[in-house]
This record gives structure tokens, sequence and C-alpha cells, in this order.
């Protein structure tokens, strides 16, 4: 059997994929937000831990 013989027997199946999208689309965007507003003392100290003894 193929399996979207399968996929043919879940009820409501067709929402899972818009709620996937849906998350993707919110992680993408907080994560996008989060690093434009990161200041930019943030980021150099982030940039030089490695260095650091």
């Amino acid at each position: 059997m193929k399996f979207s013989h399968y996929l043919e027997k879940i009820t409501g199946v067709g929402t899972y994929p818009m709620i996937s999208l849906l998350l993707f689309v919110a992680f993408f965007t907080a994560v996008t937000i989060v690093v434009f507003k990161t200041s930019k003392e943030t980021i150099t100290h982030a940039e030089n831990l490695p260095l650091e003894n």
C-alpha cells in the first residue's frame, strides 16, 4: 500500500501542513525580531567570548 492511502483515512489531515507552516513562520519571525533587537554590545561580547581566557 502507498503512504497516501493511509493519509486519506485521517480526518482533517489537510490542517497539519497549515499548522506546520504557521509554526515555522512564527518561529522565523520571532528569531528575526530577536536578532534585529539585539544590541551591538551584546553581539560584540558574544564574538569575543572564544578569545577570552
